[in-house]
């Protein structure tokens, strides 16, 4: 999966996405479980969508992505803005060096970009090790639901002036994951011809179960888990899982 160019146009595709709800979700969450501490790492942070908004609501971030071009169209943002947040490229599976934190996420589904089950769990023992004692660990994930109903076998398509795009989706190689086809096709506007680039992207996920089994293991105190920005336990046709756990003060 290749990032090259998908990153410069990426904002532009998801102009749409709630951002603001995962914010809003995240500062209510922190209220109901007593965490006054600033200190956030955004984990798979893009092109710092989540970051900006977190730093302007007065969050000290740090951000992390695995591509390159992603962080270099997130730094630029950030300086436009006139925010400080340091970016670094790895991988959330082998992050290391970066401290402890309050608050650790990775949003917009972002942990189901992982293809293993150890990469999984290795992320959940690096997030574990970089969380302060008390500080809670949020990140969200396609349901199996939407993974299997409202991915796989589907055709999604966008015709714009700028920029198009054709969007299959199959299903994938291992249980409940799926491999999203795209080509993007972006207006040169000084030859006024369309450039054409393909992207692959897979994406997998787990019951709610494992994903609980896997958060207990490594040291948690699962707190919570809910789905589509509300507070309600997840139901058969519920999108979007998310799961809200805290290191134990003990640690």
């Amino acid at each position: 999966m290749s990032y090259e160019q998908f990153a410069y146009f990426y904002d532009e595709l998801m102009q749409d996405a709630p951002y603001d709800e995962w914010v809003r979700f995240v500062k209510e969450k922190l209220i109901e479980y007593h965490v006054e501490g600033k200190s956030l790492l955004d984990l798979a942070c893009g092109t710092g969508q989540l970051s900006i908004r977190f730093a302007k609501e007065g969050y000290d971030v740090t951000g992390v992505d695995l591509s390159s071009d992603m962080l270099a169209v997130a730094q630029a943002k950030s300086q436009e803005e006139g925010l400080l947040i340091p970016f670094f490229e790895q991988n959330m599976a082998d992050i290391e060096g970066h401290g402890q934190f309050d608050i650790i996420g990775i949003f917009c589904d972002s942990l189901n970009y992982l293809q293993s089950d150890r990469e999984v769990t290795d992320t959940f023992s690096n997030v574990f090790q970089h969380l302060k004692a008390g500080g809670l660990f949020f990140f969200d994930v396609h349901s199996i639901h939407k993974i299997s109903h409202g991915f796989i076998h589907q055709t999604f398509a966008q015709a714009e002036d700028r920029l198009s795009y054709i969007w299959n989706s199959f299903p994938g190689e291992g249980p409940n994951s799926v491999e999203h086809e795209l080509s993007f096709f972006l207006l040169d506007e000084q030859t006024g011809k369309y450039d054409r680039f393909d992207e692959l992207h897979i994406q997998r996920t787990y019951s709610d179960k494992q994903y609980r089994d896997w958060l207990e293991e490594a040291g948690f105190d699962l707190l919570e888990v809910c789905a589509d920005f509300e507070n309600d336990a997840p139901k058969t046709d519920s999108e979007r899982i998310f799961f809200i756990a805290r290191k134990k003060p003990s640690y």
